[in-house]
């Protein structure tokens, strides 16, 4: 019996064994590890030697210093575009203040041209008296408040050997009043008037307030009390 089983497996038809070596789990990873790391290293470097033969890391290279200028010159262009725009922004600026300066100034221009038109149309009655005595010349009125009126009151003579003048002058108001007649002489302090040639006096004239004036007359008057000149505007 022992002989036929001894026989059987030293035969062709025993059993098949395999041998197998026994080793832990970690050192096979750490070992397929090594093995990929180095394929890949291995390839990498097959990769860039591929590129250094093939002349695609100096074509990469010189494209990009070209890009590398092209982005210098962009920047300068936009540099010297950012200059053209604040250069353009500092003239309009200026332009457009000295249009608001000529504005200003055409605006005092109009209002001297008016100051001037008014004191024309004040002296345009300057012209020879016919006697020789002072004259009232220009006399202009105009209302400046409720009970209240301005005057400008131009005096001459026209004779330059005519002795000067010493005297007052006064106003005359007439209108009416609660619609009645009415004539008014403003009280208060003398109003004394003294030239050889010529003269001009402004001031205002107060009234009640509800008085509604139609005329206003001047009187000069000379030292002796005699009425020299009158003068009547209406309003």
């Amino acid at each position: 019996m022992r002989w036929k089983l001894l026989r059987r497996r030293l035969s062709i038809s025993a059993p098949r064994m395999i041998v197998r070596s026994h080793l832990p789990w970690p050192l096979r990873w750490v070992a397929v590890a090594l093995v990929l790391g180095f394929s890949a290293a291995l390839s990498l470097w097959a990769f860039e030697v591929g590129k250094g033969i093939a002349g695609l890391d100096r074509s990469s290279k010189t494209e990009l210093d070209l890009l590398r200028a092209e982005l210098q010159q962009l920047r300068e262009e936009r540099d010297r575009a950012q200059s053209i725009a604040n250069t353009a922004e500092s003239l309009l600026k200026a332009e457009k203040a000295a249009q608001d300066q000529l504005a200003q100034q055409l605006k005092q221009v109009e209002a001297d041209n008016l100051s001037l038109k008014a004191d024309l149309g004040f002296y345009e009655k300057l012209l020879p008296a016919a006697s020789d005595g002072p004259d009232v010349r220009g006399l202009q009125v105009e209302v400046a408040a409720p009970g209240q009126l301005h005057y400008q009151l131009l005096v001459m003579v026209a004779s330059k050997s005519q002795a000067e003048f010493n005297g007052r002058y006064e106003f005359l108001l007439q209108g009416s009043l609660d619609g009645k007649p009415w004539t008014f002489v403003p009280a208060g302090p003398v109003k004394s008037l003294r030239f050889r040639q010529s003269a001009r006096v402004a001031g205002f004239i107060d009234h009640p307030p509800a008085a509604v004036v139609k005329t206003v007359q001047v009187k000069l008057i000379d030292a002796r009390g005699a009425v020299r000149a009158t003068r009547t505007v209406r309003l």
